[in-house]
């Protein structure tokens, strides 16, 4: 089990979503600091507002595709909090509901930065020493995305297929060190937070993000390797491998509507 009460926990895109739910979920239950990586600011002030009476709270403006000024600043909470004892990489974006032939280079290039280069980036620098002290936790946010082929997500879509990919190697790299430190993926379905404003479902509703904050802390605490929610989707993976892809795609993609989610996509307004 991973204890949260009494570690050190830094969130990337800790000051809104689910990111900001978790923190606070952590310090109400014991975190001894909640570090919080943030690229907006007037969101990083109200939250460590809202939640500096539950505990140690840090916040810390950080761009997370800029690698650089990761190291930079990890190593700032280093020196002003302490090793990162639980790291969750929650930070990502969705640019939009655009075919792939229509992307822009920057988009791709913004989103694979931010969603699938990122959390790379900042779990290299807190899991030397976690792997040292034989002590720690790595959680990252992935999606249902990165298990499921979607049309009009493509780019994202290949971002969280690449952080399953990452974090599980990793998972089991640690395992073959006989290591303490556990690695936990998270692929959720959409998530209720403005996001993915818009997207229609017909298979699942759209995840409440405070019970969706408490499982991905709970399969933290658990040393859950691969976590999806709501827990059938592990089922759409398993059809996936049993069925002829034309079925698959009719069953699921057209009568299932999987195919059709981000047809009327609109994202955060601001």
């Amino acid at each position: 089990m991973t204890k949260i009460k009494g570690n050190n926990v830094l969130i990337t895109g800790g000051a809104s979503g689910i990111g900001r739910i978790m923190g606070r979920m952590a310090l109400e239950k014991g975190a001894k600091s909640l570090i919080i990586w943030d690229i907006n600011e007037a969101n990083i002030a109200s939250t460590v507002e809202e939640l500096e009476a539950l505990g140690s709270v840090k916040g810390y403006k950080v761009d997370v595709s800029n690698s650089k000024m990761v190291e930079q600043s990890y190593q700032q909470c280093k020196a002003e909090c302490g090793d990162v004892d639980i790291l969750i990489n929650c930070a990502g974006i969705v640019t939009g509901n655009k075919t792939f032939d229509k992307q822009s280079l920057s988009d791709i290039e913004r989103t694979m930065s931010i969603n699938a280069v990122a959390p790379m980036v900042v779990a290299l620098q807190a899991l030397p020493a976690m792997i040292e002290r034989d002590h720690g936790h790595v959680c990252s946010i992935s999606s249902a995305g990165g298990m499921i082929a979607n049309p009009k997500m493509s780019v994202y879509s290949a971002s969280k297929w690449a952080v399953i990919g990452w974090s599980d190697s990793v998972r089991i790299e640690l395992k073959q060190m006989r290591s303490r430190v556990r690695v936990t993926t998270v692929a959720p379905f959409y998530i209720k937070t403005g996001m993915f404003d818009g997207v229609q479902s017909r298979l699942f509703p759209l995840l409440d993000p405070e019970k969706t904050a408490r499982k991905i802390l709970r399969a933290i605490e658990r040393n859950t390797d691969f976590c999806g929610i709501p827990f059938p989707a592990h089922f759409i993976r398993l059809c996936q491998g049993l069925l002829p892809q034309a079925w698959f795609d009719k069953i699921f993609g057209d009568w299932v509507g999987i195919y059709k989610t981000m047809d009327h996509f609109t994202g955060r307004k601001n």
